[in-house]
């Protein structure tokens, strides 16, 4: 647009220029009259290069307004679609993490101690494979701890009965108690969604399960069950807020996982979890970018699942709010 204000800069002057040049031609009377037809005709052409000028300007701002909205579009875009990829980073982060829990609690419930105590659970027997738990933990710090549970749902082991005195205590009520008696073979686990456990001193934890069979085979009879408690809170929190976030977007986005009822169970600041439902609704899609009608924004991801862990319907989210700054030159 700064090109078109220049041709009509220029035709203004040749306006003046020409109007001039008729008044020295009337001054000269029958020596300047043909000296007015030429300023005539300049008078016209500027006149035709000022009425083109302002053609152009009007075909010019409709075509640069159509290239901006072009442009704000695209941009609109790939931000929204940089906050997918991290939707999705963030829930693939915790699916792989929570394969390994499957692993863990499927390779323990072989192990010799717990096997020899679920199928006769003397005091000593159990002593034993509380020892042996206690070692597992010791490895595995991401755990809170690790539960033999008797045929009835009774706890007769754990890794941690110094921290916690969970031994005696019937966990028969738990869902995941109830879901892994019904596990057909060794080669299956059961996860449940996270909860608070009141044993654990009402901690964040997502729990594993499988019947621990006897002699440790996968076709043998269930004997009891071994039930993993991953310190959710502590790991999760080191997802969401590991997430790459512009800098001048950090004060304004929320990083969330959020479960199949979209309720909150991991926030990069620390708000709403285990509490708060998400208002986006995903509509069958297994992932998206919408935007509000107040410039804020919200993309998720569904969990794909990672190997034999197919995950829990659960989402990665990033919720931004709209600019201030963008909203009060808007106002």
């Amino acid at each position: 647009m700064k090109k078109v204000g220049e041709i009509r800069a220029i035709t203004r002057r040749m306006k003046i220029l020409a109007l001039n040049a008729l008044i020295e031609a009337a001054r000269a009377g029958e020596m300047g009259r043909g000296f007015a037809v030429v300023s005539q005709e300049v008078r016209g052409i500027s006149e035709e290069v000022d009425a083109m000028a302002v053609g152009l300007e009007a075909e010019l701002g409709g075509e640069i307004e159509r290239l901006s909205g072009m442009a704000r579009d695209m941009a609109r875009s790939a931000h929204g679609t940089r906050m997918v990829d991290q939707a999705l980073n963030a829930v693939e982060l915790v699916d792989r993490n929570l394969y390994e829990r499957s692993c863990d609690v499927r390779w323990w419930a072989t192990d010799s101690a717990v096997v020899d105590a679920a199928a006769d659970p003397t005091p000593d027997l159990c002593a034993h494979a509380s020892e042996r738990l206690a070692v597992i933990l010791r490895a595995y710090t991401v755990y809170l701890d690790i539960w033999l549970i008797d045929a009835a749902g009774r706890v007769i082991a754990s890794g941690r009965p110094e921290r916690w005195a969970v031994a005696g205590h019937s966990v028969a009520d738990r869902g995941w108690w109830r879901a892994g008696r019904g596990l057909a073979t060794g080669d299956d686990f059961h996860a449940e969604d996270i909860a608070r456990e009141d044993l654990l001193g009402h901690a964040q934890v997502a729990t594993f399960v499988t019947p621990v069979r006897v002699d440790g085979a996968a076709d043998g009879a269930a004997i009891g069950l071994l039930a993993i408690h991953f310190d959710w809170e502590a790991q999760a929190r080191g997802i969401v807020e590991g997430v790459r976030i512009d800098p001048d977007r950090r004060e304004r986005t929320r990083v969330l996982l959020v479960d199949r009822n979209r309720r909150v169970i991991a926030a990069s600041d620390g708000h709403g979890i285990l509490t708060e439902q998400v208002g986006f609704d995903p509509k069958g899609r297994e992932s998206g970018f919408e935007t509000d009608p107040r410039g804020g924004s919200v993309a998720f991801h569904r969990t794909p699942g990672y190997e034999t862990y197919r995950g829990l319907g659960w989402y990665g989210v990033i919720v931004e709010a709209a600019d201030a700054r963008a909203q009060s030159r808007a106002a």
